[in-house]
């Protein structure tokens, strides 16, 4: 097979990945090997790849990779997230622009539009994770809207119900008016903003005497319907039992007492708006006040905002302080900074809103899911950090509102059949419900017979995570079917790769389910990564526009190069400052390696005996292999694939291309001895397979041209190098040898003496080291001649490694002349340095007051000097 010159991923990466779909390695089975399960952390349906899913899924592949060589039956299961909010803000935004609204359309209409767009946009994301690589088991593809998916949700919802872990409750919740939806605690950012605080005075009733109260939310003046004062507060003694006027309404409110109102903040007087705060609702229901909702579900006012109906919260905030100003109720404002709730998904300004919703109690769930993870370590978090994010969300946990007002998700599975709020039953259709819904009006004495037309669903939709927390159970249909074939053998799930900032949204919550619903983890290790930012340190998004196109990055790097980049400087837990640099970095290591590939190939092999030096070479190789193998193993042990991925990076650039294949390679036109071609075609195989995880298609292009293989015998599918006990002393004895090779080199750069002149060489051993490494020496330095001598050498160059002297002769090709000058130039230069170190030293006043670091630098260039000063020293004696 002709070899191109050189290595084009464009040319290699879809035809390798076709090649594996084709022979099916990435499908698994049940089967009695150990299994090893990866589920994938399921993207929005309409999401397109981004930085952060290409480090995601990098480090999922390496892994799956990884399992498959050991001989593990590896199951990457592939799946999207229905994103609920996201998709329904886009579709309703799609409608919008051609004339028509969401509230025109019956639900069943609505919902064909999104299962349109979702049909549409929807799988984009998994032909880029194709282009990325990522070997994943694409007919175990699933979908939180499947058919079995959506009826696992429902099932699970009904056995909470029926548990008593599900309850509806008027509350206030966290009203996204963008989504028109509520959403969770979790979901809402909270941001440090600045904002005003203004000061308005409120008239007291029958008198002329006014209270100044302090807001940052001018509009929401209109639902006030109390005023609260500190019953300890001498300031306010007078106003116990009397009334104030609410400006602009003139709605008369009472004044109440309650130790709640911080006497220091603001004027000491609390505006009390039970609608639109929840402190606030708490004190109207100790007080018994009149609750009065002033907005819409998209923030704008209702007819309690009078003459700013219809306008927008933000809108009426100015236009309210201008005319509070303008009527005299005005006192002051002041510039205030004040964390403001904003909505993970759409970024809108969450307003605090009473609303009938869905909740699950979780303290008594989050029990097992706590001890999983702090107390004995069934679930093992990497990095160990983020065990204390777990420990503080896990113990501070609050009741889950996992009911959302939108459209596209699983219906709740709550009907109707009465007139009163809790004429509901709960049942996973509407044929079941109906069956229950008769029970309960007969139970109640009441002698009516129901039809399926009586009955009306809720029109809410469960939250997303609500779908997301069953998914490594779901995807295994553990759920509707709990003791089937595949969830027996799959689950628990190996490794779960993710990002920290859904460690408490998924990740706890998949735990709890795990523990809830099959008794035991859900997976084994979690590794989480790091967000990816640009070099200004800033995350990467569409709004800043700082994210790279990910298709063009392979395009221009290839896969292989890009995923390299990525996984260099990514350590577990830290972000990644992503510069594309790094992404140049891994496509030159696909070109060294490609290179490496055709120097060998080009090799013309022969019988002929083995050097000494190639023996050598192969043997400290073999050595420096299986101590680097064990490196890694312990690398992916402790989940630091970055520094896997780096040891491998130094053992094939460095050891690999840099040392043995010069101390292998032939001489120029001629053959090289097969015993040692064959040696180096086998260590090569075996960088391979480190390589595959992290490089699959450069290592199956070489390993395909290696040689010609079966489908069977494809790289994806070979078997992950054993270790073998490592000879210490042969790398030992190797990086001794370097270090004499560098000495040498550097004379031949210093002097200029062209590697084809043949050197001399003499070494005064000290019989500390072997000479094990001499053919090795004499090769790569091209020497003539090596001796040990018992003395210094008079008149040639030297240079000391450990307790080791060498000594290069410079017969007539050294200008002894000129080399003394400039050591002796350089020895006075090295005195007078040395000199002015050691008078800053004897500063008495100096070492007092310096920082102790700069102490011990300046003793540290005074050693060196000295070192310095005694090796120049011995080189100008033995020139002379």
């Amino acid at each position: 097979m002709e070899i191109p010159s050189k290595y084009d991923p464009n040319r290699v990466e879809e035809h390798w990945y076709d090649y594996w779909m084709k022979h099916d390695f990435f499908s698994s089975k049940p089967d009695d090997r150990e299994p090893y399960t990866i589920v994938i952390p399921p993207p929005n349906v309409t999401g397109v790849l981004h930085m952060g899913h290409m480090l995601n899924n990098t480090i999922q592949d390496v892994l799956i990779r990884r399992a498959r060589l050991m001989g593990k039956n590896a199951c990457w299961v592939p799946g999207s997230d229905h994103a609920a909010i996201a998709t329904e803000a886009k579709v309703v935004a799609k409608l919008k622009a051609e004339g028509i609204e969401k509230s025109d359309l019956t639900r069943e209409e609505f919902l064909k539009h999104v299962w349109e767009w979702t049909h549409e946009y929807g799988g984009v994301i998994f032909k880029q994770l194709e282009k990325l690589g990522c070997s994943l088991d694409w007919k175990r593809k699933k979908f939180t809207m499947d058919d079995d998916m959506s009826a696992s949700v429902i099932k699970v919802f009904v056995d909470l119900y029926e548990k008593g872990l599900i309850y509806r409750g008027y509350r206030m919740v966290n009203w996204d008016p963008e989504a028109k939806t509520t959403l969770s605690d979790e979901e809402v950012v909270h941001e440090e903003r600045q904002g005003t605080l203004y000061y308005f005075a409120y008239p007291i009733e029958g008198s002329d005497e006014k209270v100044t109260i302090a807001t940052t939310r001018p509009e929401t003046i209109l639902g006030d319907t109390a005023i609260c004062i500190n019953p300890n507060d001498e300031r306010y003694h007078h106003l116990k039992g009397k009334k104030a006027i609410v400006p602009i309404c003139n709605r008369v409110i009472p004044i109440i007492e309650d130790e709640y109102v911080d006497i220091e903040f603001g004027t000491g007087c609390l505006k009390v708006t039970p609608a639109h705060d929840e402190n606030d609702k708490n004190l109207g229901d100790k007080h018994d006040l009149e609750v009065i909702d002033i907005f819409n579900e998209d923030a704008t006012l209702n007819s309690y905002g009078l003459h700013y109906k219809g306008k927008d919260r933000f809108v009426v905030r100015k236009e309210i302080s201008k005319e509070l100003e303008e009527k005299g109720f005005l006192v002051k404002t002041e510039q205030h900074i004040n964390k403001v709730g904003t909505s993970e998904r759409t970024k809108a300004v969450i307003e605090p809103r009473l609303s009938d919703q869905w909740f699950l109690k979780m303290e008594g769930l989050a029990k097992p899911a706590l001890d999983a993870v702090l107390k004995n370590g069934d679930v093992k978090l990497y990095p160990k950090k983020f065990e204390n994010t777990y420990r503080h969300w896990m113990e501070n946990i609050r009741d889950w509102n996992i009911s959302r007002q939108l459209w596209w998700g699983q219906q709740i599975p709550a009907y109707y059949y009465g007139d009163g709020k809790n004429d509901f039953v709960v049942a996973e259709n509407k044929e079941e419900a109906l069956k229950k819904a008769q029970e309960a009006i007969i139970s109640n004495g009441v002698e009516k017979s129901l039809t399926v037309d009586d009955l009306t669903q809720d029109p809410d939709a469960l939250d997303t995570w609500f779908s997301s927390w069953l998914w490594p159970i779901s995807v295994f249909n553990g759920i509707l079917d709990p003791d089937n074939e595949e969830i027996n053998y799959y689950y628990p799930t190996s490794d779960l790769v993710t990002g920290p900032d859904i460690l408490f949204f998924w990740v706890a919550r998949m735990i709890v389910a795990g523990y809830e619903y099959q008794g035991k983890r859900p997976f084994e290790n979690v590794y989480l990564t790091g967000l990816v930012r640009d070099k200004q340190r800033r995350k990467m998004s569409k709004q800043l526009g700082n994210s790279p196109d990910a298709l063009k990055l392979i395009k221009d790097f290839g896969a292989d190069g890009v995923r390299v980049g990525l996984l260099l400087s990514s350590a577990a837990g830290n972000d990644l400052m992503f510069d594309e640099a790094l992404c140049q970095q891994g496509k030159n290591f696909a070109n060294k390696i490609w290179n490496a590939f055709r120097l060998i190939k080009g090799w013309e092999v022969e019988d002929l005996p083995q050097p000494e030096a190639a023996k050598i070479g192969v043997d400290w190789y073999t050595a420096k292999f299986n101590q680097t193998l064990a490196e890694i193993e312990d690398h992916f042990s402790k989940y630091r694939i970055s520094d896997a991925l780096m040891a491998i990076y130094k053992l094939v650039w460095d050891d690999f291309c840099s040392w043995l294949l010069e101390i292998v390679k032939p001489a120029y036109q001629q053959p090289i001895d097969q015993t040692t071609f064959d040696a180096i075609i086998n260590l090569f195989e075996e960088n391979l397979k480190l390589l595959h995880p992290f490089m699959p298609f450069l290592s199956e292009e070489v390993w395909q041209h290696i040689t010609e293989r079966s489908p069977e015998e494809a790289l994806i599918v070979s078997n992950w190098p054993k270790r073998v006990n490592v000879d210490t002393d042969l790398i030992s004895g190797f990086d001794f040898a370097a270090e004499v090779i560098s000495g040498i080199r550097t004379i031949r750069k210093e002097k200029n003496i062209p590697q084809k002149e043949a050197l001399e060489l003499s070494v005064l051993n000290s019989g500390e080291v072997s000479n094990k490494m001499d053919p090795v020496i004499s090769k790569l330095c091209n020497l003539s001649q090596m001796e040990t001598v018992k003395e210094a050498l008079e008149g040639a160059l030297s240079f000391r490694v450990k307790s080791n002297e060498y000594f290069i002769p410079i017969g007539g090709a050294i200008d002894v002349e000129a080399e003394i000058k400039k050591i002796t130039d350089e020895l006075n230069y090295t005195k007078g340095f040395l000199q002015s170190v050691k008078k800053k030293l004897s500063n008495e006043r100096f070492v007092s007051n310096a920082p102790e670091k700069v102490v011990a630098i300046e003793k540290k260039k005074a050693s060196d000097a000295e070192a310095k000063i005694e090796t120049l020293e011995k080189s100008l004696a033995s020139l002379g």
